[in-house]
């Protein structure tokens, strides 16, 4: 994108609503399958590679509110993600049971980045408000995937088989 260069209101609101569509729409799938530790493992190590926006000095913003957005994430918005996602056992699958709290909490992400949109665009630019957001997404991501892969961790040494006599 050009300096200087933006897209027209309703450009930019139709792409967040067609990505927080796809987000949803793969969020329902992902549950109707076996978990394993690839995908607990994969979508933060995926999304992690999203770091490399911060080559582009147009995407820096100060280290401390990286880090204030990064706890913010891991603590207030991973919270209702880690009181209502459960690793379950059927048969010999994990299944993850649906948690209504991971798109009531996307839904409440978009709506604020939404909302606020004209704050910060008075204070930040398009670039360092997407960075901010992106870390703070990214801290909601670990803390839940890193509680998630502890959790599958429990279930599968429950799992033992017992050594033949």
């Amino acid at each position: 994108m050009v300096a200087g260069m933006q897209f027209p209101l309703g450009t930019s609101i139709f792409v967040s609503i067609a990505g927080l569509v796809a987000v949803t729409a793969w969020r329902l799938r992902e549950v109707r399958s076996a978990v394993s530790l690839r995908k607990i493992i994969i979508p933060p190590l995926g999304m992690a590679t999203g770091f490399c926006m911060f080559f582009v000095p147009a995407f820096r913003i100060p280290w401390t509110w990286a880090g204030a957005a990064f706890f913010i994430g891991a603590v207030a918005l991973a919270y209702p993600l880690l009181l209502t996602t459960r690793l379950i056992r059927q048969g010999d699958a994990i299944m993850m049971k649906r948690s209504s709290a991971f798109l009531a909490v996307l839904f409440v992400l978009a709506a604020i980045r939404f909302l606020a949109r004209g704050y910060f665009d008075t204070i930040l630019t398009v670039q360092q408000s997407a960075a901010l957001f992106f870390i703070l997404a990214f801290g909601m991501i670990v803390r839940w995937r890193t509680r998630l892969l502890i959790d599958f961790r429990k279930l599968t040494s429950q799992c033992t088989p017992e050594p033949a006599s």
